[in-house]
Order: structure tokens, then sequence, then C-alpha cells
């Protein structure tokens, strides 16, 4: 299944159904956030998965007095500067962080381009951790050889997964999400194959 397949057939799912996927999607991203801030010793890592759980309950709940402006409020000051890291990491840190807060922004909004922007930023910090490690190895990193990786593939691979589940779940309740954000985790990676501390 290619990459442009796969957008299409988010574009074509109703708005909870994208939602539902976005949520799945961070839950592979967020862990890279967490190894980062192990690493550089910035940020909490547990404000983010709160406010993932608290976007999961307000999903289920919609008519929830829970608040996303304070888990915003929350998160903006642990997005990472690029400028104040020299590693690699920082990268995905702010592609997770980003994501999310765009999570939350469109589930306030009810603006659906937000949840099809998450599949986006996944693939591109795929794309970015591909091109860095071929550069690591000393290869010229180009259109082909990024997409031919076979982390790139996994990454097309699981996403197609993910929108078949979305596709067949019928009802948004959280026996199904439970199911969703289970099938997002269960090969215990995230989603630039680094493997979760904690399943």
């Amino acid at each position: 299944m290619n990459k442009a397949n796969n957008f299409q057939r988010i574009r074509d799912l109703n708005y909870m159904q994208k939602a539902a996927l976005a949520g799945a999607i961070l839950e592979r991203m967020l862990p890279n956030y967490g190894l980062f801030s192990e690493a550089t010793g910035f940020g909490d890592e547990s404000l983010l998965r709160i406010a993932l759980n608290v976007c999961w309950e307000k999903l289920l709940l919609p008519i929830s007095k829970i608040s996303l402006e304070k888990q915003i409020e929350k998160v903006e000051p642990n997005v990472p500067e690029l400028t104040d890291f020299e590693m690699f990491g920082t990268y995905l840190a702010i592609d997770s962080a980003t994501a999310l807060l765009g999570y939350m922004h469109g589930l306030m909004a009810k603006d659906e381009q937000e949840f099809v922007s998450i599949a986006k930023i996944s693939q591109a910090t795929v794309a970015r951790y591909v091109e860095y490690l071929l550069e690591s190895e000393g290869l010229e990193p180009d259109n082909k050889l990024v997409r031919e990786h076979p982390l790139m593939q996994y990454e097309i691979e699981v996403l197609g997964e993910m929108i078949d589940y979305v596709e067949n779940m019928g009802r948004i309740t959280s026996e199904s999400v439970r199911g969703l954000r289970a099938l997002a985790v269960q090969d215990g990676q995230t989603n630039i194959g680094l493997e979760l501390n904690e399943q």
C-alpha cells in the first residue's frame, strides 16, 4: 500500500474515525518525547501522557467539562527549542509535542485537517530519522532510499493496519478505543522503531 493511498483513506474517514486514528498515531509518537526527556532532563513526559489521555476521554465523552485549554497550557512549555539541544532526538520531541498540541486544537475546533496533519507529521518524523540513519552510514539520502527503507515501509504498513481497524470499528466506544490503542503499541516500539520502555 503506498503512502498516497493511506492519506486518501484517512481523508475518506468521518470526523470521529479521523480523531481516533490521530490519537492512535500519537500513542506511537509520544514515547520518542520520553526518550528525549530522559536523555536531556528537559520536559515532563507525564504531562504529555496526561494530555493525550484527556484527549481520549474527550473523544469518548464530547460533552464532558474536561478543559483542553488547560492541557495546552501545560504542554506548551514542554516543547523544546531546537537551538537549545545538540542532539537528533530534539526533532523527535518537537514533532511529538507539536502533533499533540495540534490534536488538542483539532478537538477543540472540530478541525479534521489537524487530525490528517498528525499522520503527516508522524511520517515526516520517520523520514527525517531514516535520512539521519542513511547519512550516518555515509549514504546520500534521496526519496527512493527513504521510501524503500524498512522503517518507512513499516510506518506505512502500520498506518494502513490502523486505518483498517478504524474503518471497521463502527461506533467509537471505550472498548473499540481500547482495542485501537492496544493495536497502536502492540509491536512494542515507537513510530521510528525504538523499543518502548514499558508495555
